[in-house]
């Protein structure tokens, strides 16, 4: 057994260490300031998000991409950083905006775990308190566009 359970460790591990081939995307925000986001397509990526991340530069954030515009829920388990969780719809305009989103711990219970609700075809999340800074407001639009290959 303890054969076995070596290789697959490994097999894990260097699984979740290896770089993030994600791409990445321009958004300008309301002020002209740019954050460069890593794109989250898959349910897989959805899932992931930012979970296990210790730090978030301002410049830096991540833009969820559904199919159509739909109420989203975002739930922040094992977020180790608060966040601001920007809602937009499909014509790129900020529907809401869900400012300094409490960062849960890996034992946070799951009912005091934070969520976030919003509708929007696209969800960016940014460090805390990017959104306030920058002016990112609902009704402000907000300026990217994506890979056509994603």
């Amino acid at each position: 057994m303890r054969k076995l359970l070596l290789p697959l460790l490994i097999s894990f591990f260097l699984t979740a260490c290896a770089p993030t081939s994600q791409p990445t995307v321009t958004i300008t925000l309301p002020d002209g300031f740019n954050v460069q986001a890593r794109v989250a397509i898959t349910p897989e990526e959805h899932e992931q998000g930012l979970m296990f991340v210790k730090n978030l530069p301002e410049n830096e954030g991540m833009i969820f991409v559904f199919d159509t515009p739909q109420n989203q829920l975002f739930w922040m388990k094992n977020t180790l950083i608060d966040l601001d969780i920007v809602f937009i719809g499909a014509d790129k305009t900020v529907t809401s905006v869900d400012e300094q989103v409490p960062h849960s711990y890996t034992y946070t219970p799951d009912d005091q775990v934070a969520r976030s609700a919003g509708y929007g075809q696209y969800v960016l999340e940014l460090a805390a308190k990017t959104a306030a800074k920058h002016q990112v407001l609902p009704g402000q639009t907000l300026r990217f566009s994506l890979p056509e290959k994603l």
